[in-house]
């Protein structure tokens, strides 16, 4: 219920901040504003992208948990949709998950209510201890080459 209300009041906030700019500024200005929050958006995705990637490399080479730089990266695309979404309120919140103080304290209060089950790091795969993994057994009948048996086709071949 409380998504259904969300995708309802994003919306109307968005027309009423639009209303209200444009009223007092114009529509060129307002429009202006809208162009100019994607594109320093989109620059600013980028450094926070790649410094977030960055991290998660480094989590993954130090053998650290990458949860949280993983949600620093989640978090960092999900702005990235807001401030490509037109509208004040959605730029204002994209441009908050930008600052990684918000993003620090997005990832406390998301991390309460997230539990974790299990995590593994490169475990090695599991080999059979009767032998080496890559052994099959079987039985075999010998068949000469170019000489197959018309009494009983082997089932793999249509006569």
């Amino acid at each position: 219920m409380w998504l259904f209300l969300l995708f309802l009041a994003v919306p109307l906030i968005e027309i009423a901040l639009f209303i209200q700019v444009g009223g007092a500024i114009g529509l060129w200005p307002t429009l202006g504003i809208v162009i100019l929050t994607a594109v320093i958006g989109t620059w600013l995705i980028r450094q926070q992208g790649a410094l977030a990637m960055t991290q998660v490399r480094n989590s993954f080479r130090e053998l650290r948990d990458p949860a949280e730089p993983l949600a620093h990266g989640a978090m960092i695309l999900f702005s990235g949709a807001l401030l490509l979404t037109p509208g004040f309120f959605t730029d204002a919140v994209g441009f908050a998950l930008l600052m990684p103080p918000v993003r620090a304290a997005a990832y406390r209060w998301l991390s309460k209510r997230i539990v974790v089950q299990s995590m593994t790091y490169g475990t090695a795969p599991q080999r059979d201890p009767r032998g080496p993994g890559d052994v099959i057994e079987g039985d075999f009948k010998e068949v000469s080459p170019g000489r197959g048996n018309a009494d009983h086709p082997s089932g793999w071949t249509r006569h």
